[in-house]
Protein backbone atom coordinates (compact mmCIF):
# COMPACT_ATOMS: atom_id res chain seq x y z
CA UNK A 1 0.00 0.00 0.00
CA UNK A 2 2.87 2.29 0.82
CA UNK A 3 4.32 1.57 -2.62
CA UNK A 4 1.03 2.53 -4.23
CA UNK A 5 0.97 5.80 -2.27
CA UNK A 6 4.53 6.62 -3.32
CA UNK A 7 3.67 6.01 -6.99
CA UNK A 8 0.57 8.16 -6.67
CA UNK A 9 2.55 10.98 -5.03
CA UNK A 10 5.37 10.62 -7.57
CA UNK A 11 2.88 10.60 -10.46
CA UNK A 12 1.17 13.68 -9.08
CA UNK A 13 4.55 15.38 -8.67
CA UNK A 14 5.40 14.62 -12.29
CA UNK A 15 2.07 15.91 -13.49
CA UNK A 16 2.42 19.05 -11.37
CA UNK A 17 6.03 19.51 -12.48
CA UNK A 18 4.95 19.15 -16.11
CA UNK A 19 2.30 21.82 -15.63
CA UNK A 20 4.55 24.27 -13.85
CA UNK A 21 6.52 25.35 -16.96
CA UNK A 22 4.55 26.85 -19.84
CA UNK A 23 4.81 25.19 -23.24
CA UNK A 24 7.20 26.83 -25.69
CA UNK A 25 5.62 29.51 -27.88
CA UNK A 26 4.45 28.27 -31.30
CA UNK A 27 6.76 28.93 -34.23
CA UNK A 28 5.66 31.88 -36.33
CA UNK A 29 3.90 30.93 -39.55
CA UNK A 30 6.16 31.31 -42.57
CA UNK A 31 5.47 34.43 -44.59
CA UNK A 32 4.94 33.58 -48.27
CA UNK A 33 7.43 35.23 -50.58
CA UNK A 34 5.90 36.67 -53.72
CA UNK A 35 8.02 38.35 -56.33
CA UNK A 36 6.16 40.62 -58.71
CA UNK A 37 8.31 42.66 -61.05
CA UNK A 38 7.65 46.37 -60.99
CA UNK A 39 6.32 47.92 -64.20
CA UNK A 40 9.12 49.11 -66.44
CA UNK A 41 10.68 52.52 -65.96
CA UNK A 42 10.68 54.72 -69.03
CA UNK A 43 13.68 56.87 -69.89
CA UNK A 44 13.36 59.67 -70.77
CA UNK A 45 10.28 60.32 -68.69
CA UNK A 46 7.41 62.10 -70.30
CA UNK A 47 6.15 62.52 -73.80
CA UNK A 48 8.62 62.22 -76.68
CA UNK A 49 8.66 64.73 -79.51
CA UNK A 50 6.82 62.15 -81.65
CA UNK A 51 3.81 62.46 -79.32
CA UNK A 52 4.05 58.97 -77.80
CA UNK A 53 5.47 57.24 -74.78
CA UNK A 54 5.94 53.51 -74.17
CA UNK A 55 6.00 51.58 -70.91
CA UNK A 56 5.77 47.93 -69.91
CA UNK A 57 3.65 45.89 -67.57
CA UNK A 58 4.95 43.12 -65.32
CA UNK A 59 6.59 40.02 -66.76
CA UNK A 60 4.02 37.22 -66.98
CA UNK A 61 5.14 33.57 -66.85
CA UNK A 62 3.64 30.24 -67.97
CA UNK A 63 5.32 26.85 -68.38
CA UNK A 64 8.79 28.20 -69.12
CA UNK A 65 7.53 31.01 -71.33
CA UNK A 66 7.59 34.70 -70.48
CA UNK A 67 5.93 37.82 -71.87
CA UNK A 68 5.62 41.50 -71.20
CA UNK A 69 2.99 43.84 -72.64
CA UNK A 70 4.23 47.11 -74.10
CA UNK A 71 1.73 49.96 -73.91
CA UNK A 72 2.15 52.88 -76.28
CA UNK A 73 0.21 55.97 -75.22
CA UNK A 74 -0.45 58.92 -77.48
CA UNK A 75 0.54 61.75 -75.17
CA UNK A 76 0.49 64.29 -78.00
CA UNK A 77 -2.27 66.50 -79.32
CA UNK A 78 -2.87 64.86 -82.73
CA UNK A 79 -3.74 61.31 -83.79
CA UNK A 80 -0.83 59.06 -84.76
CA UNK A 81 -1.07 56.13 -87.16
CA UNK A 82 1.32 53.20 -86.79
CA UNK A 83 1.56 50.19 -89.05
CA UNK A 84 3.45 47.11 -88.03
CA UNK A 85 5.77 46.27 -85.20
CA UNK A 86 7.68 48.34 -82.69
CA UNK A 87 11.46 48.35 -83.01
CA UNK A 88 12.87 46.42 -80.03
CA UNK A 89 16.41 45.76 -78.80
CA UNK A 90 17.50 43.81 -75.73
CA UNK A 91 20.24 45.23 -73.48
CA UNK A 92 22.26 43.55 -70.72
CA UNK A 93 22.63 44.97 -67.20
CA UNK A 94 25.48 47.24 -68.40
CA UNK A 95 23.07 48.59 -71.07
CA UNK A 96 25.00 46.95 -73.92
CA UNK A 97 23.03 45.52 -76.87
CA UNK A 98 22.69 41.73 -76.82
CA UNK A 99 22.84 39.49 -79.88
CA UNK A 100 19.20 38.40 -79.88
CA UNK A 101 17.00 37.44 -82.81
CA UNK A 102 13.70 39.36 -82.90
CA UNK A 103 10.95 37.42 -84.66
CA UNK A 104 7.58 38.92 -85.63
CA UNK A 105 4.54 36.73 -85.09
CA UNK A 106 2.55 34.56 -82.72
CA UNK A 107 4.16 32.93 -79.68
CA UNK A 108 3.05 30.66 -76.86
CA UNK A 109 2.08 33.77 -74.89
CA UNK A 110 0.39 35.99 -77.52
CA UNK A 111 -1.39 35.86 -80.86
CA UNK A 112 -0.06 38.30 -83.44
CA UNK A 113 -2.98 40.32 -84.90
CA UNK A 114 -0.98 41.00 -88.06
CA UNK A 115 0.07 44.23 -89.69
CA UNK A 116 -2.54 46.87 -90.44
CA UNK A 117 -2.72 50.62 -89.85
CA UNK A 118 -3.59 51.49 -86.25
CA UNK A 119 -4.60 55.07 -85.46
CA UNK A 120 -4.23 56.09 -81.84
CA UNK A 121 -5.94 59.29 -80.78
CA UNK A 122 -4.58 61.58 -78.03
CA UNK A 123 -4.85 59.70 -74.73
CA UNK A 124 -5.39 56.39 -76.55
CA UNK A 125 -3.17 53.32 -76.39
CA UNK A 126 -1.83 50.53 -78.56
CA UNK A 127 -0.38 47.25 -77.28
CA UNK A 128 2.37 44.87 -78.38
CA UNK A 129 3.64 41.73 -76.63
CA UNK A 130 7.31 40.78 -76.32
CA UNK A 131 7.69 37.11 -75.42
CA UNK A 132 10.49 34.60 -74.95
CA UNK A 133 11.24 31.14 -73.64
CA UNK A 134 13.70 30.50 -70.83
CA UNK A 135 14.68 27.10 -72.21
CA UNK A 136 18.24 26.02 -71.44
CA UNK A 137 19.78 23.44 -73.77
CA UNK A 138 23.51 23.87 -74.22
CA UNK A 139 25.68 26.79 -73.16
CA UNK A 140 25.24 29.50 -70.58
CA UNK A 141 21.86 31.08 -69.95
CA UNK A 142 21.54 34.75 -70.89
CA UNK A 143 19.54 37.45 -69.21
CA UNK A 144 18.66 40.92 -70.37
CA UNK A 145 17.92 43.81 -68.05
CA UNK A 146 16.46 46.41 -70.41
CA UNK A 147 14.44 46.64 -73.59
CA UNK A 148 14.63 49.64 -75.88
CA UNK A 149 11.45 50.38 -77.80
CA UNK A 150 10.82 52.71 -80.71
CA UNK A 151 7.18 53.07 -81.77
CA UNK A 152 8.23 52.76 -85.43
CA UNK A 153 11.42 52.56 -87.45
CA UNK A 154 13.26 55.87 -87.18
CA UNK A 155 11.46 56.99 -83.99
CA UNK A 156 13.50 57.70 -80.85
CA UNK A 157 13.95 54.76 -78.47
CA UNK A 158 12.83 54.60 -74.88
CA UNK A 159 14.69 52.31 -72.47
CA UNK A 160 12.46 50.21 -70.22
CA UNK A 161 13.61 48.02 -67.33
CA UNK A 162 12.52 44.43 -68.11
CA UNK A 163 14.26 41.35 -66.69
CA UNK A 164 14.43 38.75 -69.46
CA UNK A 165 15.66 35.29 -68.58
CA UNK A 166 16.26 34.02 -72.11
CA UNK A 167 17.86 30.71 -71.19
CA UNK A 168 19.91 29.75 -74.25
CA UNK A 169 17.26 30.53 -76.88
CA UNK A 170 18.59 33.96 -77.90
CA UNK A 171 15.21 34.90 -79.34
CA UNK A 172 12.35 37.33 -78.67
CA UNK A 173 8.96 37.16 -80.41
CA UNK A 174 7.04 40.38 -81.00
CA UNK A 175 3.43 41.07 -81.97
CA UNK A 176 2.30 44.02 -84.09
CA UNK A 177 0.80 47.13 -82.49
CA UNK A 178 -2.91 46.64 -81.89
CA UNK A 179 -5.66 48.26 -79.82
CA UNK A 180 -6.36 45.02 -77.92
CA UNK A 181 -4.58 41.79 -77.08
CA UNK A 182 -5.72 38.61 -78.80
CA UNK A 183 -5.76 35.39 -76.77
Amino acid sequence: MLGKAILTVAGTALVVAGCSSPPPPPLPAPIPTLSTPEPGLVEPAGCLGTGVTVKSGPVEAALGHRAVVLTLTNCGTTPRTLTGYPEVRLLDKEKRPMAVEVEHGTSYMAIDPGVRPQTVRPGGTLLSVVSWSNTVTAGSPEAGAYVTVAAAKGDPEQRITVDTDLGTTGKLTLTAWNAELKH
